[in-house]
């Protein structure tokens, strides 16, 4: 008998300072700024309707509390999984783009270059992430047969999730949107994931546009 599909939702967390000063968080804890928080709040109305079995979060706070948010609206309880967690960056995290490709070119090349195995001194590789990524998926999808979760995690998560849905090579040039908390959609069956839809920002447009409007 085949296993019905899980569906899923992830969500990239809502913007940090960091983010706006292209500093890499990697596993550093860093809190969502007010636009991160204000993101965090209209994603938690865009799925307040949608049936939900469970949210499930990375443990780092700009996840974790963007996905209080969504579970204040949707009632769905919410638990927290290191395996979410954003890649680490190693001796990198702290460092912005800039700061890295000065100080360190050979490191930067290799980085920039999407060398699968590359992992920055005390950090892990794409290779190591996209396996970690895999095995959490399954672990939690295969959980809810037949059921819709929210997996809220960071910009590396989101990407190597879009790279196993559709069968990107690890190197390949990123050419899809990693938006602070977008909607995107995916099935999970035990054969793998696949794309539903993705970089869904209707939520924010539309109360972005609704906010200027009130204040003009």
């Amino acid at each position: 008998m085949q296993q019905q599909a899980t569906r899923i939702i992830a969500i990239r967390h809502g913007e940090t300072a960091w983010n706006v000063d292209t500093r890499i968080q990697g596993h550093l804890d860093i809190p969502l700024n007010d636009t991160g928080l204000w993101q965090a709040a209209r994603v938690g109305e865009a799925l307040a309707d949608e049936p939900i079995a469970a949210i499930y979060a990375s443990d780092l706070q700009r996840a974790h509390t963007t996905a209080q948010a969504v579970a204040r609206t949707t009632g769905a309880p919410l638990a927290t999984d290191q395996g979410l967690r954003e890649r680490s960056f190693g001796h990198f995290q702290g460092r912005t783009f800039a700061e890295i490709e000065a100080e360190l070119p050979e490191q930067a090349r290799r980085w920039r270059q999407r060398d699968p195995d590359y992992a920055p001194e005390g950090g892990e590789s794409l290779t190591m992430v996209r396996a970690r990524i895999a095995g959490t998926v399954e672990r939690l999808a295969s959980r809810h047969a037949g059921e819709q979760v929210v997996l809220v995690a960071h910009g590396g998560v989101l990407d190597a999730l879009y790279r196993l849905a559709t069968g990107q090579d690890i190197q390949a040039p990123r050419t899809w949107h990693l938006g602070n908390a977008a909607i995107n959609r995916l099935l999970w069956t035990p054969d793998g994931l696949t794309l539903v839809g993705w970089g869904d920002v209707g939520h924010l447009e539309a109360a972005a546009a609704a906010r200027d409007e009130l204040h003009s």
